[in-house]
């Protein structure tokens, strides 16, 4: 394969409403695109961003639409948002260079989230280093940081952990990097590549054997953990509620929730009789914290 610098490309651009713009990246994301950028440049609120996703193939314009349609109702929004789809190629250049030089380490509570390349100078944080295969999970988007952030601040080393639905593997290996070195701790996604990448990542942070992947979702036959993590969204959190209630000993960390969607998770919560939780907020999104005894 070709260098960086003489690889050639593809971008997808979509024209849309600003406020669908979090809900584009998702979609991006979903396409596996190895990055993402904004363009706010525009002459007032009503006017349109451009969001772009950049990929090592040329994606398909009508797959593009699919995703979107299937992202945008969870964002409470439709395809009257988007203006328009288009691709084209980025000729010989070193563009993943040149993104990379836009993803800086992030600091969330106890954690630094870091691509690998960057040096950290924080020996008071808890240091995680990720590879930018998917945008969702190197600790740049809300969700990722108010689970990071509750994690951080109600986690016990000696609990064992589960994180549904893990990503790239960033909670987990937070997780890891804080717990002793004997609990149990298990992650599963139901996309194969993204468990891959989730190991790839635990062996980058030296913590690939104390975390157990797998490719699936959570059924009668997973264990009890102390402390379970759903970063989903609500589509997929509600079905599954009741199973993740079971398989929750002490604490319940729920996000991937948009903060319209609240009284939607408070009353699926409801119907467990659960009515006592904490809810973060950070933009558009929430973090819901259950405790169960």
């Amino acid at each position: 394969m070709a260098s960086d610098k003489t690889q050639t490309w593809f971008a997808l651009q979509i024209e849309a409403d600003p406020a669908a713009s979090e809900a584009i990246e998702h979609a991006l994301n979903e396409m596996d695109a190895l990055g993402t950028e904004i363009n706010h440049l525009r002459k007032g609120p009503s006017d349109t961003v451009t969001v772009s996703g950049f990929f090592d193939h040329d994606p398909d314009i009508e797959t593009a639409r699919e995703q979107l349609n299937l992202i945008l109702p969870v964002y409470d929004l439709d395809e009257t948002a988007i203006v328009g789809v288009e691709s084209h190629v980025v000729e010989q250049t070193d563009w993943l260079a040149e993104w990379k030089k836009h993803w800086k380490p992030t600091t969330i509570g106890r954690f630094v989230v870091t691509p690998p390349w960057e040096a950290v100078n924080e020996p008071d944080k808890i240091v995680i280093s990720i590879e930018p295969n998917m945008a969702f999970g190197t600790g740049t988007h809300q969700t990722t940081q108010l689970c990071l952030q509750a994690i951080g601040d109600n986690y016990d080393a000696s609990q064992s952990f589960l994180d549904v639905g893990t990503g790239t593997g960033i909670l987990a290996i937070g997780v890891a990097k804080l717990a002793d070195p004997a609990i149990k701790i298990l992650a599963c996604d139901t996309d194969t590549d993204s468990v891959k990448i989730a190991i790839e990542n635990a062996f980058l942070n030296g913590v690939g054997e104390q975390i157990e992947f797998y490719d699936g979702s959570i059924g009668d036959d997973t264990p009890i953990f102390d402390f379970v993590c759903a970063n989903l969204t609500i589509d997929v959190i509600v079905p599954i509620l009741g199973q993740l209630i079971k398989n929750t000993k002490s604490t319940l960390l729920l996000s991937g929730i948009l903060l319209t969607q609240q009284e939607m998770i408070a009353h699926a919560l409801q119907k467990f009789d659960i009515t006592n939780f904490e809810i973060a907020v950070s933009g558009e999104w929430i973090s819901v914290l259950v405790r169960l005894n």
